[in-house]
């Protein structure tokens, strides 16, 4: 992502980048590197769901890009505490800039 941030910890790497919208936007990246089709499919619901729960303690205005972390355990609870922790940190540092 151009002009954007990036932030990881064990389960998800996370981009971020400022959209001038009321919003946020979510987009996925899941590689071969997890698994078959139905592996991969798993995981983007997983991270989908997950999206889906926090969306509202989420910041605003941001577009974000999750890309889970090869070899991680991922559960929805894991990634809502991961995309709530990782996305108030890029928020800081985008609007630092």
């Amino acid at each position: 992502m151009k002009s954007g941030m990036r932030a990881t910890d064990g389960r998800l790497a996370l981009w971020a980048r400022c959209n001038g919208l009321s919003i946020t936007r979510f987009g996925l990246v899941v590689g071969r590197k997890h698994g078959g089709a139905a592996d991969r499919n798993l995981l983007r619901r997983r991270l989908r769901e997950a999206f889906r729960l926090c969306r509202q303690r989420l910041p605003s205005g941001l577009d974000l890009a999750v890309a889970p972390i090869g070899g991680a355990d991922i559960t929805v609870a894991g990634a809502i505490e991961s995309l709530e922790r990782l996305s108030e940190r890029l928020a800081r540092r985008l609007a630092g800039t």
